[in-house]
């Protein structure tokens, strides 16, 4: 019998000079670049906290956790960087990004698993990888970018 084949549909960004991607119902929103309130004594990725809304959404940054070079944009790329808004079981965050891509479609099929290490993030952190015509995209697997330790660390921070 033929295994199932799926679909995901992944948002995909910039982050330095990799494009990644993270499925689409782990995405609440994507915003523009806010305001970030510093906060004292948090962890060297969390860039602050903003308000959304009413809302105290902790902003992570990716560079700083994987040790990533910003990338050179061009300037209406400016235009395209911003946060993208993550549901962690309940919880909300904001990760930085350098370039909102699009929404795509990917063939379950298509998936690789990831190679032992890409460009500073460990392969711990990715779920796949898939191969496109213009280089290939990391498929980041949100759930195991913090251990639980560090979102109790995160979530304090909100208060």
């Amino acid at each position: 019998m033929a295994e199932k084949e799926y679909q995901y549909q992944l948002v995909t960004f910039q982050l330095g000079e990799e494009l990644y991607g993270i499925d689409i119902m782990d995405v609440k929103e994507i915003v523009r670049v806010q305001d970030i309130r510093p906060i004292p004594n948090a962890p060297s990725y969390v860039e602050g906290i903003f308000n959304l809304r009413s809302e105290i959404i902790p902003i992570i940054n990716l560079h700083r956790r994987f040790h990533l070079k910003k990338p050179v944009l061009a300037d209406e790329d400016d235009l395209l960087s911003g946060f993208i808004i993550i549901d962690l079981d309940g919880m909300k965050l904001g990760v930085i990004i350098d370039k909102v891509a699009r929404v795509v479609t990917v063939d379950s099929a298509k998936i690789q698993p990831p190679p032992q290490m890409l460009t500073g993030i460990g392969a711990e952190y990715i779920q796949g990888v898939v191969h496109q015509e213009q280089g290939y995209l990391i498929i980041l697997d949100i759930r195991k970018l913090f251990n639980p330790r560090e979102l109790q660390k995160i979530s304090e921070l909100k208060s």
